[in-house]
C-alpha cells in the first residue's frame, strides 16, 4: 500500500505589483497543496483524489475556452485543436502572421495580464516598464501572459509597447526568445519604418540559431516594402533559398501586397507571373490580392477572369474575395454584376458583413442610383449588421453624386444624432454634394465648422474646395487656397492640387498661367500623371491645336507616364479630320499594347517608352 505522498505546489502565484502605479497591490502568496492516495476503483485497487491541506475537496479544474471573436463576442474554442505545448497560449502554430492568432482567435487575459497590458499602454518611460518588469516571475504562464499581451498590443496596432515588450523579453529578462518574439520585433520595426531595427532583429535571431519561419521572411518583406525598399525585399527571395527556404505563397502575397500598397500594380503582377513559374501555387488571399489590384484599376473584367481561374484551379473563395470582387465591380458601376455576385456569396453558405454590404452599397452610389444604396442600407440593418461610419459615408457619397445634397446632410446629421463622429472624409463628401450644387456659401461654411471644431482641412478638403472656385471662375478665391497650402502653415499642395489649377487656367483660357504651374510641378519634387498631362492637353484641344497636342503627347510618353482613356478623349477632340482620328488611334492602341507586353512579361523593364511612340508618329 503506497503511504500519503506530499508535492509541495504553487497555485495561484500572485506577486507584488505595487510599483505599477494604478495597478491593484497584491502581496506574495503561496498556496501549498498535498496529494493524499486514497482507494480508487481502478487496476491498482487505490483511489487517488487530490485534496488540499484543509482536506476539503476541490472542484475539478476546468480549461478556460473561452475567446473573443473580432465581433467582440465570446466563444469557446476545442482544446485538443490547439496546441498549448511548450508552456504556450495558442503558440507554436498557433500564432499566424497577418491574424494575430489562427482564425483571429486570441483568448481572455487574465486579471494580472490585462493590468500589466493597462500599465504597458499608459507607461511612456521604457526604464520604468522594464524594471517593472523585472519582478515578474520567470514561469510559463508569465511568459503566456505576455505573448498574449503583445499579440493583444498588435491586433490594436500599438505597436511602440510591442517593441518595449517584446525587447524586454529578448534582452533583458531571463527568457529565451522564440520565433514568435522575434516575428513580432520585426513587424513592429516594419509598421514604424524602421527597416534598419527589423533587418537587425532578423540577424539577431539567425545569431541566437533560431530558425526563421515563412511568417518571418513575409513580415521582413512587408517591412522593406513598406519603408519603399524593393529591392531589399527582392533580395530577400535570395536569403530565403540561401538558408534552404523555397519562397512560399505567404512571401510572395505579402510582396505582391506591398507592391500593391506602394502603387506599384505593374510590379505586382510581375511577380504573381513569376510566382506561377516557380510552381508556387496561388492561394485565397492571392487571387483576393488580384482581384484587389484589378479592381482599384477599374478592370472589372480582369477582376472577373481572376476569380474565374480561382474557380478553375479548386480554391475556395472567402468572403473577403467575394467583398473584392463585388468592389471591383462597384468601381465600374456595374450594379447587376455586383448584385450577382452577392448572391454568390450567401449561395456559397457565407452570411455577408458590413464590408459586403459597403461595397455593394457602393455600387448603387457609383451608378448614380441612391435609392437603390438606400434600400441596401436598410436591409443591412433589417439583417442584424449594423452600419459603420463607412456605411455612412457611402450613403453621403451617393446622394452627392446624384445632387441631392439635402439627402447628403440628412445623412450627416443622422450621424450626428447616433453619436457617429464624422471623419475628415464625412466632410469632403459633404463639401462635394455642395460643390455640385455650386453653393460656395454652404462649403465655405462647412470648412469653417471644421476648423471650429478642432479639425484642421486636409489636403483633399482643400483640393475640393480649390475644384469648386476653379469650375466657377473663381480663379483669385483659388490661387488664395493653393498660396495658402504652399505657404506651409498647414497641408501642403499634391498634385491633384496643381491638376486642379492646370485644369481651372486651361478652361479658362489663361495657358501661359497654366504652362507656368506646369513647369513649377518638378521644382517641387513631384511627378506629373495622367490627369496632369490630360488637363493640359485639354487647353489646347479645346483650340484645335492637334500639332501642339501630338508634341505634348510625346512628352508625356517620354515622361515614362502612359494615357489612358481620359488621354484618348480629349487626344481624339483635337482632330479635325478622319486622317487625324486614324493616326492618334493607332497610337494609342500601340501604347497599350506596349504597355500590357512589357509590365505583365518582365518585372526590371529597361526599354525607352519614346521608341513607341517613334515608330508610329
Amino acid at each position: 500500500m503506497c503511504g500519503p505522498l506530499f508535492i509541495t505546489t504553487v497555485s495561484s502565484p500572485f506577486f507584488d505589483l505595487s510599483i505599477f502605479p494604478g495597478i491593484l497591490r497584491l502581496s506574495v502568496k503561496y498556496y501549498s497543496n498535498y496529494i493524499i492516495s486514497e482507494q480508487r476503483h481502478c487496476e491498482c485497487g487505490l483511489n487517488l483524489r487530490p485534496k488540499c491541506a484543509n482536506t476539503e475537496p476541490t472542484e475539478k479544474w476546468k480549461k478556460d475556452s473561452l475567446y473573443i471573436n473580432k465581433g467582440g463576442k465570446l466563444r469557446h474554442f476545442n482544446h485538443k485543436k490547439v496546441s498549448r505545448k511548450k508552456g504556450g497560449s495558442l503558440r507554436g502554430s498557433g500564432w499566424k502572421y497577418g491574424s494575430g492568432f489562427v482564425d483571429g482567435v486570441f483568448p481572455v487575459l487574465s486579471p494580472i495580464a490585462q493590468e500589466i497590458l493597462n500599465f504597458v499602454q499608459k507607461e511612456e518611460d521604457v526604464s520604468r516598464i522594464w524594471y517593472s518588469l523585472d519582478t515578474l516571475p520567470p514561469t510559463n504562464t508569465t511568459w503566456d501572459d505576455l505573448i498574449s499581451i503583445a499579440v493583444r498590443l498588435r491586433l490594436n496596432k500599438k505597436w511602440d509597447p510591442i517593441t518595449v515588450l517584446c525587447e524586454w523579453m529578448s534582452q533583458r529578462s531571463t527568457f529565451k526568445p522564440d520565433v514568435i518574439c522575434y516575428n513580432l520585433l520585426i513587424e513592429a520595426h516594419g509598421q514604424k519604418l524602421r527597416f534598419k531595427k527589423a533587418e537587425s532583429i532578423y540577424l539577431d535571431l539567425i545569431e541566437a540559431r533560431c530558425i526563421p519561419t515563412q511568417d518571418t521572411y513575409a513580415l521582413l518583406v512587408k517591412a522593406y516594402c513598406k519603408c519603399g525598399k524593393m529591392e531589399h525585399a527582392e533580395a530577400v527571395f535570395a536569403e530565403m533559398r540561401r538558408n534552404g527556404f523555397p519562397p512560399s505563397t505567404i512571401v510572395y502575397n505579402a510582396y505582391i501586397d506591398g507592391l500593391m500598397k506602394a502603387r506599384k500594380s505593374q510590379h505586382a503582377l510581375a511577380v504573381y507571373q513569376k510566382m506561377k513559374r516557380e510552381n508556387c501555387v496561388p492561394n485565397v488571399e492571392t487571387y483576393t490580392l488580384l482581384i484587389n489590384l484589378y479592381g482599384k484599376e477599374n478592370k472589372s473584367y480582369m477582376a472577373l477572369e481572376v476569380f474565374q481561374e480561382m474557380r478553375a484551379s479548386k480554391c475556395k473563395p472567402n468572403i473577403c474575395t467575394y467583398t473584392a470582387l463585388v468592389n471591383a465591380c462597384a468601381r465600374d458601376g456595374l450594379c447587376e454584376k455586383a448584385e450577382e455576385i452577392f448572391e454568390q456569396l450567401q449561395e456559397a453558405g457565407l452570411e455577408p458583413d458590413v464590408y459586403a454590404y459597403n461595397a455593394l452599397m457602393e455600387a448603387y452610389s457609383r451608378a448614380g442610383f441612391p435609392y437603390g444604396a438606400a434600400e441596401i442600407f436598410s436591409l443591412m440593418q433589417q439583417m442584424g449588421c449594423e452600419p459603420d461610419r463607412a456605411s455612412y459615408n457611402i450613403m453621403l457619397d451617393a446622394y452627392g453624386r446624384a445632387g441631392l445634397h439635402k439627402g447628403a446632410q440628412a445623412v450627416f446629421d443622422e450621424m450626428h444624432r447616433l453619436g457617429i463622429e464624422p471623419t475628415m472624409k464625412s466632410h469632403m463628401l459633404l463639401i462635394s454634394a455642395y460643390s455640385r450644387a455650386g453653393d460656395v456659401s454652404r462649403c465655405e461654411e462647412i470648412v469653417r465648422r471644421m476648423r471650429e471644431s478642432g479639425i484642421k482641412p486636409d489636403t483633399f478638403v482643400l483640393n475640393a474646395m480649390m475644384n469648386l472656385y476653379g469650375r466657377l471662375g473663381h480663379l483669385g478665391k483659388m490661387e488664395e487656397v493653393m498660396a495658402a497650402m504652399e505657404g506651409g502653415g498647414g497641408c501642403g499642395p499634391d498634385i491633384s492640387t496643381y491638376n486642379v489649377a492646370i485644369n481651372a487656367y486651361g478652361r479658362a483660357g489663361f495657358v501661359e498661367r497654366m504652362e507656368e504651374v506646369f513647369a513649377s510641378i518638378a521644382a517641387k519634387n513631384l511627378t506629373a500623371d495622367a490627369v496632369t498631362w490630360t488637363s493640359r492637353l485639354g487647353a489646347y484641344s479645346r483650340k484645335k491645336q492637334y500639332v501642339r497636342c501630338i508634341k505634348i503627347f510625346e512628352e508625356m510618353i517620354d515622361s515614362g507616364c502612359y494615357p489612358d482613356s481620359g488621354t484618348a478623349r480629349v487626344l481624339l477632340s483635337a482632330c479635325s479630320s478622319e486622317e487625324q482620328v486614324e493616326q492618334v488611334t493607332n497610337v494609342i492602341r500601340t501604347i497599350h499594347r506596349y504597355k500590357g507586353e512589357h509590365t505583365a512579361g518582365s518585372i526590371d523593364d529597361r526599354t525607352e517608352p519614346s521608341k513607341v511612340t517613334g515608330r508610329v508618329i
